[in-house]
């Protein structure tokens, strides 16, 4: 029947040791994913596009105070989007509004080209500096 006052062998031992550990490991990674901040997954995101992406094409279709609305095409499928910029605001001019109907360029997922970004932390697709010359610029010459 039982047993009783059976000790436990040397590698019986480090088997239920090994378990219990990789058990406990696993527990304690799914509560690190699972207590992430949903600002740090965007990050994520969008670092991760900016360095696997491709580059594109895109016109800047709306704009607020949090979020730029763009359209783009990939392979004959045209695209509706928009981008949280509440982090970004800091490379952005004052008024995000002066952006609507300029060009960007924009990166994409090649897996899924549904993600996409204007901007991340480390490159920006705005083209606000070649479509506004800045206010103090001369004129230039016209020729005759």
């Amino acid at each position: 029947m039982f047993q009783t006052g059976r000790a436990f062998t040397l590698t019986e031992t480090l088997a239920v040791g090994a378990v219990a550990l990789s058990l406990l490991s696993a527990g304690v990674y799914i509560v690190v994913r699972i207590r992430r901040q949903p600002k740090d997954k965007e990050k994520r995101r969008r670092l991760a596009v900016n360095l696997h992406g491709r580059l594109g094409d895109a016109t800047i279709t709306d704009a607020s105070e949090s979020a730029l609305f763009y359209e783009y095409s990939v392979r004959g499928v045209t695209y509706t989007a928009s981008q949280d910029i509440s982090q970004l605001r800091e490379q952005i001019a004052a008024n995000p509004e002066r952006l609507i109907g300029l060009p960007a360029s924009l990166k994409y997922a090649p897996q899924n080209p549904a993600n996409s970004i204007l901007l991340c932390e480390e490159w920006s697709g705005l083209r606000v500096g070649a479509a506004q010359p800045p206010a103090d610029a001369a004129p230039s010459p016209a020729t005759s």
